[in-house]
């Protein structure tokens, strides 16, 4: 059984278990249900974007939180929500963090916040597992899958019970509105379409 969804290990069904025979938790997965804070210190979100057809631009949103729900023992319950501050924009160079934070691309006046909201989480055998859920940019909302990796849980030095995730996923901007471009005289032209996302997350379960 994993985290998110329960996982299909066929190889441990003899044909003599009883039809009716209860699923065995986990003592160690059960014992990480609870509620958690992302920690925005050791969480990052970041992206990928095309630039010009020859190069990539990498870039990440400073100012992010959120919250997950854990459940060891119906793991089909874990949820996760996530917001991220637009204008925490950070990809190394002010004139082109103050381009995407303008009315071209993210308009952060209008639309300040990005957010994630599970809806589905499925677990694809070992540490893999895949969430769906709906994410919102520019006021447009549309489901989105994330593949993850659960990288453990471990206490802190200073007695933090923590859990960590990695995570990617990609996605079309222009189906969120992110449309502007500049045709290049070569061909093609200067902003990818197709943007990828990666998720690491840190979060710090909340005292009984």
């Amino acid at each position: 059984m994993g985290l998110f969804g329960r996982r299909n290990d066929t190889a441990t069904t003899t044909a003599a278990a009883p039809a009716t025979a209860p699923a065995v938790t986990d003592p160690a997965l059960a014992a990480l249900t609870g509620d958690y804070t992302i920690d925005p210190a050791h969480s990052t979100i970041g992206f990928v974007a095309r630039h010009a057809m020859v190069t990539n631009v990498k870039g990440s949103f400073r100012d992010v939180s959120g919250t997950l729900h854990l459940d060891g023992t119906d793991p089909s319950r874990s949820t996760a929500s996530l917001d991220v501050r637009m204008d925490s924009i950070d990809t190394g160079n002010a004139d082109r963090d103050g381009h995407l934070k303008s009315a071209d691309f993210f308009k952060t006046e209008e639309f300040p916040e990005m957010t994630f909201r599970t809806t589905k989480a499925e677990a694809l055998g070992g540490d893999d597992y895949r969430v769906t859920g709906d994410l919102t940019i520019l006021g447009t909302t549309r489901p989105l899958s994330v593949d993850l990796e659960f990288n453990g849980s471990a206490k802190d030095p200073f007695g933090n019970e923590r859990v960590g995730f990695e995570g990617k996923a990609e996605i079309l901007r222009s189906q969120w509105g992110l449309t502007w471009n500049a045709a290049l005289e070569t061909g093609g032209v200067l902003v990818s379409d197709k943007i990828k996302l990666n998720f690491d997350i840190s979060a710090v379960k909340a005292a009984s």
